[in-house]
């Protein structure tokens, strides 16, 4: 059996915490410059060019792209024959967004308690999702949220006679809702089916896949591209001054689900939209 020390885990983690905070990735950054050719608002085209210059910055000069730099995120893929050496691989994960978040410089923004609100100064824990996979292999994804975007985040549990349109809806809905809060332009994870917690988990899971990178499905693609042009018509716009480019992309996923319901869930990532990953693989027999 293969293994993987905590060591180089801490090591990945912290480095990722960094990286995603300091570097939006080239999706992102295309999607703002095609934007800013097609966006008619002065405005907003304006806004692109602020976005674009700030994204360069935080990159070349190592810092924050904003000043929320989120609760963290991390998806992890664990290999089903790889062995975890020198420690609990949830403590090794914390470890490396406690060492990321103070060595980057990182903003601390979580705390203890929903109500008592005392910051635990590390932004620790995570929120930690693990996926058991065939292979030997770990595969870790960071994605900080903020609250900004995360606020504005919903779900329906809707009726089945809802069906597609009554779903849809529900997306558009809350986008408009949202308005300028998540600071647009943005990217709507949408998951639906499954139940409650599992549409929830859908549509954030949803938010790591590439701008620009559909379902693998073609009648989902057809949706997220149908869900995507009306967004845009509701005229919201980069930072809710006005334009045609209110989101950059909808990811959807779904689900098996009970005969008798019909759960979505809606979760929107600014235009910061941060996540890296990296794929450690196992050594030894």
């Amino acid at each position: 059996m293969k293994s993987i020390h905590i060591n180089s885990i801490i090591d990945a983690v912290e480095k990722l915490c960094i990286e995603a905070n300091y570097d939006l990735g080239e999706d992102v950054m295309l999607s703002f410059k095609t934007a800013l050719t097609t966006e008619k608002s002065p405005l907003g085209r304006e806004v692109f060019e602020r976005l674009i210059e700030n994204a360069t910055i935080a990159h070349e000069e190592r810092v924050p792209m904003c000043q929320d730099t989120g609760m963290t995120v991390i998806f992890v893929e664990l290999g089903q024959e790889l062995y975890i050496e020198g420690g609990l691989l949830t403590e090794a994960l914390n470890e490396g967004v406690r060492r990321g978040y103070e060595k980057g410089y990182l903003r601390k923004s979580v705390v203890k308690d929903p109500f008592d609100r005392e910051n635990t100064k590390d932004n620790t824990p995570a929120i930690i999702h693990y996926d058991l996979v065939p292979g030997d292999e770990l595969h870790i994804t960071v994605a900080p949220k903020g609250a900004g975007s995360e606020n504005m985040g919903a779900i329906k549990m809707c009726k089945p006679s809802d069906g597609l349109e009554g779903v849809m809806q529900f997306v558009v809905d809350t986008v408009d809702k949202a308005g300028g809060n998540p600071c647009p332009p943005i990217i709507v994870g949408v998951g639906v089916g499954g139940n409650m917690e599992k549409a929830t988990y859908l549509a954030k899971k949803s938010l790591t896949r590439d701008v620009g990178v559909h379902n693998k499905e073609e009648r989902l693609a057809k949706i997220e591209e149908e869900l995507l042009e009306r967004i845009n018509k509701l005229g919201i716009g980069p930072q809710g001054f006005g334009g045609e480019n209110t989101a950059l992309a909808v990811n959807l996923e779904v689900y098996p689900t009970h005969i008798a319901m019909l759960p979505v869930a809606v979760n929107i990532n600014c235009h910061a939209a941060r996540h890296k990953e990296i794929t450690l693989k196992g050594r030894g027999e």
